[in-house]
């Protein structure tokens, strides 16, 4: 798949301001790519900060495409992860097999990029937005675009708002099988199975497949999780099975599930069915929808990835930290931090303190991050590192979730390696939130 290479390279002509959060004064009336030819480094930019590490996403983009090649199952990675095109590009670069989203105005950025397959893993029955995509369709019909349905209703009213729409394109739906207590799609295979006779019978959509995810259902490995995990991808086996013996799909289908907690167990239940025809010949593409694997992090993907340590040879990295400054240590084995839930992730776990900045770099070991406020963290420190605190010192803090780290930032210093004495910054993503 492809994407606008020219409109993504035209990122590096935007100008820099005091929108702009934790980039210089200096910078601001520059471009990007003006900026990035001063060589600047970490140091010279403000705290609060978020960074990316280069070495880290490129790690983390090869793991991730070799691991679904082997498993022979395609990849279509969750754009609402990053909102960055930068590295939807990298990724489809990587051969992903498209780009995911969750609503139809991420569907419309993407598009804005040149993104060539869009997958809206969500209902959309916004007669706004279904016009849009007819009309997209319309003007290149090299552009493909799927979504969702899980109700007799939803498939008459999406119908029913593109009645009288220009042309006579349709759009491909996949019907979304849920589970009782999750989130949306229907809740048995056999209303799943009704959903989508209503999908192939009606005027403007087409059948495309069987969509779902399995990550609401279950937060954790624990065995309880895992089963609840592998009965639901048994159930979306057995819709897509059906209804290819039955006939409803015509010649093709997709079969898609997967976020970033459980996707072995997605390949383990699921990649058999792409080897698979059924009675009626229907080729089988099976699609992995995995997110966060791109950034990763050092909290809760780092605890349940398969691709994490210590189960992976080759494993994910934390491509994101935070970098914060002591404002006030006004009581013993207490520092404030200049950066709160305006700045970083909490609903996944609290930032990890893991170094003080520069030359001789000093792990915080013990130290924890107990709250934080707007704009304040709460470091709490052990008594060996307490005395070495200084205020105006700068902590690299690690993160969890990146999905809520990416949102609060329009720019997004690219560091060569987080790890150095003195990080340079080497690209800026922009994100579109």
């Amino acid at each position: 798949m492809s994407i606008d290479d020219a409109a993504v390279a035209a990122l590096g002509d935007r100008t820099i301001g005091p929108e702009h959060k934790g980039m210089p004064p200096a910078s601001w009336g520059s471009t990007v790519r003006e900026f990035l030819s001063t060589a600047p480094t970490l140091g010279q930019l403000q705290t609060p900060m978020f960074t990316v590490d280069r070495g880290a996403v490129a790690t983390n983009i090869s793991v991730m495409a070799d691991w679904a090649h082997a498993a022979g199952v395609r990849l279509a990675p969750h754009g609402k992860t990053t909102m960055a095109p930068r590295l939807w590009a990298d990724q489809l670069a990587a051969g992903s097999w498209g780009i995911t989203v969750a609503t139809v105005w991420q569907a419309q950025v993407a598009r804005a990029f040149g993104v060539a397959r869009v997958l809206l893993a969500n209902t959309l029955v916004d007669p706004v937005g279904l016009r849009w995509v007819v009309a997209e369709i319309m003007h290149d019909s090299s552009f493909e675009f799927f979504c969702w349905a899980d109700s007799v209703e939803t498939v008459a009213l999406m119908d029913a708002h593109l009645h009288g729409a220009p042309g006579s394109a349709r759009i491909p739906v996949l019907v979304e099988l849920g589970a009782p207590g999750g989130r949306t799609g229907a809740r048995t295979v056999d209303e799943a199975a009704a959903v989508a006779r209503a999908i192939a019978g009606a005027s403007r959509l087409t059948l495309a497949g069987v969509g779902g995810y399995e990550g609401v259902l279950a937060y954790e490995r624990s065995p309880k999780g895992v089963a609840a995990v592998e009965d639901y991808l048994g159930q979306l086996a057995r819709l897509h099975r059906e209804l290819a013996d039955a006939g409803v799909y015509r010649g093709a289908a997709i079969l898609t599930a997967g976020g970033s907690t459980y996707p072995d167990l997605v390949v383990e239940h699921l990649a058999p069915l792409a080897d698979e025809h059924g009675a009626r010949g229907v080729a089988t593409t099976v699609v992995l929808r995995s997110g966060a694997y791109v950034i990763h992090d050092d909290g809760f993907y780092a605890a349940v990835s398969p691709l994490a340590l210590p189960n992976a040879v080759t494993p994910l990295r934390a491509a994101m930290h935070g970098w914060a400054r002591v404002l006030s240590c006004p009581e013993p084995g207490l520092a404030l931090l200049d950066a709160g839930r305006r700045d970083l992730p909490f609903d996944a776990g609290l930032p990890v303190p893991q170094l003080v900045v520069g030359e001789g770099s000093e792990p915080l070991v013990g130290a924890t991050v107990s709250a934080l406020n707007d704009q304040h963290a709460f470091l709490r420190l052990p008594p060996s590192a307490a005395s070495t605190l200084q205020i105006g010192a700068v902590v690299r803090l690690g993160l969890s979730h990146p999905c809520t780290a990416f949102d609060k930032w329009r720019l997004i210093p690219v560091v060569d390696d987080a790890d150095a004495p003195a990080p340079k910054v080497v690209d800026v993503l922009h994100t579109f939130f």
